[in-house]
């Protein structure tokens, strides 16, 4: 099982290099097709600049030189989405539905580019494919070696290990990791929901960590266990939630967005 349509936003960010080396590695490593798609949007009546010419005709080159350089299957997609007032995040959705894993980066505060800030997470909501978020400082020349799967029995954790099956099955490791809430009661007597057992059928080799979060926060459990077990790779399904008619990501979802420094598969 392999991912075959990989979608990487390209943008004019300074972790775009990285998060384009990321994802020619895995379509090479897939043998899959590599689309990167940069957008252009209007958000008000006006003509595009000269700069922003000159920034798109920068993002192609680095494009088409690091893929040519890699000789994977490859192809640019310039989208000048004509329509005022509509976003990037519509644009990376619309092109998203069609395939099978999507690459974005990390939110940068620091980044003057016109970038929405919560780009990755209306990208888990909308796309409906799992999303593979780089972080934005950092290198990351291979990712799925060693892998923590968040677990909670329940229909986000479920999808999201569905969609991270083409990196289970290439791992060295996967660990099952369950976290919960001092007096948190189980549905079942297996904290795993049997999840264990059905990766296990796919001969994966599974560990098994039900921890206990206390006071401290769930994403900085994760992080700590990924660091202490030299993992490289964190599956999450995203619990999301509606306030004021907006869908936004649960508690934990969002502070992981905010504090990761390895990537992050999240499916909603």
């Amino acid at each position: 099982m392999d991912f075959k349509d990989i979608l990487v936003h390209i943008d004019n960010t300074q972790q775009c290099t990285t998060r384009l080396e990321l994802a020619i590695n895995l379509a090479r490593k897939h043998k899959a097709r590599l689309t990167g798609l940069y957008v252009v949007t209007h958000p008000h009546y006006k003509p595009q600049i000269e700069s922003l010419k000159l920034k798109a005709i920068d993002a192609e080159e680095m494009f088409r030189l690091k893929t040519g350089e890699a000789n994977v299957d490859a192809e640019y997609l310039p989208v000048d989405w004509g329509v005022v007032g509509v976003s990037m995040v519509e644009v990376l959705n619309y092109y998203a539905h069609a395939k099978d894993l999507i690459v974005v980066s990390q939110n940068d505060p620091g980044s003057r580019e016109d970038v929405p800030s919560d780009l990755p997470e209306r990208v888990v909501l909308g796309s409906g494919r799992p999303v593979l978020i780089v972080p934005y400082a950092g290198a990351f020349g291979s990712v799925g070696e060693r892998v923590i799967v968040g677990w909670k029995a329940g229909r986000a954790s479920a999808r999201a290990v569905n969609d991270a099956m083409p990196f289970l099955l290439n791992a060295e490791q996967v660990c099952v990791l369950s976290i919960k809430a001092v007096g948190d009661q189980e549905m079942t007597g297996r904290p795993d929901g049997n999840i264990c057992a059905h990766l296990k059928r796919y001969n994966i080799a599974v560990k098994v960590e039900n921890l206990v979060t206390g006071e401290i926060p769930v994403a900085d459990i994760m992080m700590n266990y990924a660091w202490e077990n030299g993992c490289d790779l964190i599956v999450l399904g995203a619990y999301a939630h509606s306030s004021r008619g907006t869908l936004n990501l649960g508690p934990v979802a969002k502070d992981l967005l905010e504090k990761m420094t390895l990537p992050v598969l999240m499916s909603h």
